[in-house]
């Protein structure tokens, strides 16, 4: 892989920059512009510490942290201080955060000292690049940040790998951290001054999080649209309330979009043997479920879109503190580098965005699961079998697959309570306000899990009623949805566990694979 393949820190970073390294390998570097900044950034620090016991209080390289910041250490100390601080922030319990989101986290605290207002050492950033590069992740337990002073727990745990103490995973074995550098010919590093703070203090768990969340949010937006388009078809419905002249009467962007994709999934009537079938119906409007969804899918794109703009900005921030600068706000030299505490690490941003998200995400899988009920009740299906069923009576039919979509929107119901409005004072009243974040952020993936299940319940139970709808084909777009579910499993004549097909197309959401068959026959959906 040459230099300009792999994401430079210090640059810009996206989204999609993030994704690439965290979940498909792409490598990382630090840019060599950046690395002047943070050398000339790190003499700030260097000077400082020269000062020994002279030298002015500057938070968190000779005091004490949190409630402590009045506590003067020793110029002696100065480095052992680094060393306890982190070995004393690494107590986040919980289940451990998956691979993709600590590698995902390693990035953005690397971008974040990148930046060059950290004061550390290059071969800080170097080190978090290598345990990118040879696939070590440190073990970070998922629960302990408050989502101000960042998320001082578990980033702890990602520095305390770096140290060759606490645990990572290497090749999905979890190893001793001394063991798991060992093995990938990494030293252990000894902190030095601020870098211990500079290291656990922002928001990169939350953001880690979010950011994972928010691109598969956006394609599983896509796919509710598939969904929906295939429920339409299979109920019958009606493409007149899609038209673009709707929209355009009311054009926020999001419903717009959807009513596009919807109109490209469905084509023109003339395109669906389907569609022609009820041209004539005397039905004059359908549920919501089916009718609204440009209303309902759109909000939730809208609100993912907002979602996006406050990443985009968090992931390419400078979240530590305290901040050096070598210029003043003018941008011109400064003679002095200028140390200036601040509040950047504070996740309100992000706290609010993340329970956002959730709900609007949530709100995909609420209409999904009426959509459900309309395909299996027999009194709102338009003809189609009690519960989608081979014999009413003798099978079951996809009865408990409506049921299961039901209890995983009643779960998203409680997660969807925002953390955001909560905050308990720590560190003895001087972080008396906290975002709770992460707790959002926990949620939030746990919200786009259900959601992901929801429409792939959707999807299998409306290849079933388009299956009754046979010999009648469906348009192009619903076609190609009906046939990739069908190339994996066939169409229902006896009753069957279903848990296994559900999971598997929520992997195709998941993996793009679904997305990727049906745009190979209606082009590209937003």
């Amino acid at each position: 892989m040459t230099h300009s393949d792999r994401v430079l820190l210090g640059r810009p970073l996206t989204l999609e920059d993030l994704g690439d390294v965290a979940l498909r390998g792409r490598k990382v570097a630090l840019d060599d512009d950046a690395r002047v900044r943070v050398r000339q950034s790190r003499a700030a620090i260097d000077s400082l510490a020269a000062g020994g016991d002279a030298a002015p209080n500057v938070y968190g390289v000779n005091t004490g942290f949190g409630a402590l910041a009045e506590t003067r250490i020793g110029a002696a100390d100065i480095v052992r201080l680094q060393k306890n601080l982190v070995r004393s922030h690494a107590c986040a319990v919980g289940p451990d955060l998956p691979v993709p989101v600590v590698r995902a986290m390693l990035v953005l605290r690397a971008q974040v000292l990148a930046k060059g207002h950290s004061g550390v050492r290059d071969v800080v950033i170097d080190r978090l690049c290598q345990l990118l590069e040879r696939g070590v992740t440190p073990r970070v337990p998922s629960q302990g940040s408050v989502g101000a002073s960042g998320d001082l727990a578990p980033l702890a745990h990602l520095a305390l790998c770096l140290l060759g103490e606490g645990e990572a995973y290497v090749d999905g074995q979890k190893l001793a951290s001394r063991d798991a550098l060992a093995r990938a010919g990494i030293e252990p590093i000894e902190l030095q001054a601020k870098e211990g703070l500079a290291l656990i203090n922002g928001t990169q768990m939350m953001a880690a999080i979010g950011s994972l969340a928010q691109l598969e949010g956006e394609r599983l937006a896509t796919c509710a649209d598939i969904a929906g388009a295939m429920s339409v078809e299979a109920l019958l419905g009606s493409r007149r309330p899609f038209d673009e002249r709707l929209m355009r009467v009311r054009p926020h962007p999001g419903q717009a979009i959807c009513a596009r994709n919807l109109r490209q999934l469905l084509g023109s009537l003339d395109a669906s043997e389907i569609g022609q079938s009820h041209v004539h119906c005397k039905k004059v409007q359908d549920a919501y479920s089916l009718r609204c969804m440009p209303q309902v899918h759109g909000a939730t794109r809208d609100a993912l879109g907002w979602g996006r703009q406050v990443l985009s900005v968090e992931i390419d921030s400078v979240t530590d503190n305290p901040l050096v600068f070598l210029e003043d706000e003018a941008g011109n030299p400064l003679s002095e580098p200028a140390l200036l505490s601040g509040g950047n690490f504070h996740g309100q941003y992000l706290a609010i965005a993340l329970d956002m998200a959730a709900i609007a995400l949530a709100e995909l899988a609420n209409i999904s699961e009426r959509r459900v009920e309309q395909l299996v009740n027999p009194h709102l299906s338009g003809g189609l079998t009690p519960v989608l069923a081979p014999a009413s009576g003798l099978h079951s039919g996809f009865m408990i697959a409506q049921v299961t979509a039901a209890s995983l929107v009643s779960e998203n119901k409680v997660y969807c309570h925002p953390a955001s409005v909560d905050s308990i004072p720590s560190s003895a009243g001087k972080e008396d306000h906290v975002s709770m974040g992460s707790v959002s952020a926990l949620k939030l993936a746990r919200v786009l899990e259900n959601v992901t299940r929801g429409i792939a319940i959707e999807i299998m139970v409306a290849t079933a009623g388009l299956d009754q709808r046979l010999p009648l084909k469906p348009s192009t777009g619903v076609r190609a949805a009906h046939e990739f579910v069908r190339a994996q499993f066939p169409a229902l004549t006896d009753d069957r566990p279903l848990s296994a097909e559900i999971e598997w197309i929520a992997e195709a959401i998941r993996s793009g694979a679904l997305l990727r068959a049906v745009t190979a026959a209606t082009g590209p959906l937003a």
